[in-house]
């Protein structure tokens, strides 16, 4: 296991604990607040804009997942829907993100499906888009299972598939029928290497190889990424292989690389920020951290002065 893995895996495991996660609840909002555009759907909103200004869009995000009861999931469902009301008459290109495990995923795919059918119903009078993000490997088979259902009923959905995991290749091939849109990133969960690549450098590699493959069959395809020479990369293979731009986008997160952000668009790229808003922040924020000891850093001196 190499460094990185090393210091990712020490920080989640940190992150798990009671009193470091009470601790950075009370004190690290205006840390976590780098990150999380605000508590609120309309802090979301307003963050959207202000990124609009620079040609960025925006997805946003409701954060919240692995609820354990119906009453959990059904609130959860009721605050995505307030959305789409919301954002219903913006200019803006409207692009939402959810978690299955925010609609119940853990208490039965059942029900999973029937709220992912309500949300894209409701996306789809608005003229949104709303992808699926892809969470932790006991999760995957169920969540695969869900899209295909709702792939094939909805054309506004689309999923996301991690590099870091051993199996997401097959995964891939096997979603190939659905012609998917899909957004590839690295994974930011705890993974055993039974069943994850450990070393940044396979990951990498692996996240090259996805994204070729998706933008060979004709994929839509969402990278995202802040490495540059990733992007770099993908941009030299699109240009070379005749890949029009409109079947590829690059989405990064809010708060981490603006000024790439802004780059990307002003070289006529089409530029997705991710923005995460509400009340149960501390996993993604959490996740974040892990991510790069200099995020580590920020904290640290942050709770120290505050």
């Amino acid at each position: 296991m190499n460094v990185d893995q090393l210091y990712r895996n020490a920080v989640l495991g940190i992150a798990g604990n009671t009193q470091i996660k009470q601790l950075v609840q009370t004190r690290g909002w205006n840390l976590a607040s780098r990150f999380v555009a605000g508590q609120t759907l309309q802090s979301a909103i307003t963050a959207t804009q202000q990124l609009e200004r620079d040609g960025v869009h925006g997805i946003l995000d409701l954060l919240g997942e692995m609820v354990a009861n119906r009453q959990q999931s059904d609130a959860c469902v009721r605050e995505i829907l307030e959305i789409f009301p919301a954002i219903a008459t913006l200019s803006f290109p409207k692009y939402v993100s959810i978690k299955l495990s925010q609609l119940g995923l853990d208490i039965s795919p059942e029900l999973a499906l029937e709220n992912g059918r309500a949300i894209l119903s409701a996306a789809k009078n608005v003229d949104c888009f709303v992808r699926i993000d892809m969470e932790d490997s006991p999760r995957v088979d169920k969540t695969l299972e869900v899209f295909r259902t709702l792939r094939t009923e909805f054309e506004n959905v689309g999923l996301v598939l991690q590099s870091m995991l051993r199996r997401t290749e097959a995964d891939m091939g096997g979603l190939s029928d659905l012609k998917p849109n899909l957004r590839i990133v690295k994974g930011a969960y705890l993974e055993s290497a039974s069943v994850a690549f450990t070393d940044k450098a396979a990951v990498d590699l692996q996240y090259r190889r996805l994204v070729y493959q998706s933008l060979e069959k004709g994929q839509h395809t969402a990278i995202a990424s802040h490495d540059h020479t990733i992007i770099d990369d993908i941009k030299l293979f699109a240009e070379r292989n005749n890949i029009p731009r409109e079947r590829f986008e690059f989405q990064l997160l809010y708060g981490i690389r603006t000024a790439l952000q802004k780059q990307l668009a002003s070289e006529g790229y089409t530029v997705r920020a991710y923005i995460p808003y509400g009340k149960d922040w501390y996993a993604y924020f959490s996740r974040r951290i892990a991510e790069r000891p200099s995020n580590a850093l920020f904290v640290l001196r942050g709770m120290v002065q505050g």
